[in-house]
Formats: structure tokens, sequence, C-alpha cells
């Protein structure tokens, strides 16, 4: 499934990622979806802004950026009710308990699933 669905407003997906070929990778393959994609970013600090300024439906987050972990990002995603997804290469337990809950994807990662993955979820919603 792709969007948009007849009438419907795109899905805007945030993308953190600092790896510039992942990064953009990851969003040409969300734009193939059907979905609108924010960033990708780099800093936490500009996706924080991102995440109170802008409507978000989903976000996928990479756990390390540039030496600066995203957490923060994800506590003020979960305080939305925004979905978020961490793609990373970093082991489950790095993941505070308040965020362990959020799904992982281990890098490497093929971008179009990943994608599809986050169509169908919202979809699903």
């Amino acid at each position: 499934m792709s969007y948009p669905a007849q009438g419907s407003e795109r899905p805007r997906v945030l993308v953190v990622e600092d790896e510039y070929f992942i990064a953009d990778d990851l969003a040409q393959a969300l734009v193939q979806e059907g979905v609108d994609v924010l960033g990708p970013v780099g800093d936490p600090a500009e996706a924080l802004a991102l995440v109170g300024r802008e409507r978000i439906d989903r976000a996928v987050l990479d756990i390390n950026l540039h030496g600066d972990l995203v957490f923060d990002v994800a506590r003020a995603l979960k305080a939305r009710g925004v979905p978020f997804v961490f793609a990373t290469g970093y082991a489950a337990n790095v993941v505070p308990a308040g965020l362990a809950d959020a799904p992982r994807w281990e890098k490497p990662f093929d971008a179009a699933d990943l994608a599809r993955w986050i169509v169908s979820d919202l979809a699903a919603a």
C-alpha cells in the first residue's frame, strides 16, 4: 500500500539520521511510498525543533547522531503521541526503559523495507 489515499492528507515522517547515504536512501524510499519526509536531520536540537513545530505522523530515529544521543527527541515524540522506530546499530539494552517499547530496525537495513513497514503501520492506525 502506498499513500496518499484519495481525499487524504499525505502522512509526514521525520527522519533523524546523520549518515548521508542512509538518510538519503530512506527519504527516497519514503517518498516512493507516497509520504512527505521531514528532514533528514542529523542533529538532535534541529530534530527537537521540528517536533515542537511540525505535524509528524511517524519518525525514524538513529540513536547516535555524531556522538549525541537522540533519546530527548524520542521522549518528545512519545509525549506528543507520535510513534517512532529506532533505526540503529546499537543493541536494545542501550535504549532507556521508558523508550524500550519502541520498535528497532537494526543496521544495516533495506530502506525500502523500512519505508513499506512504516506505511503499513500508518495504514493500520
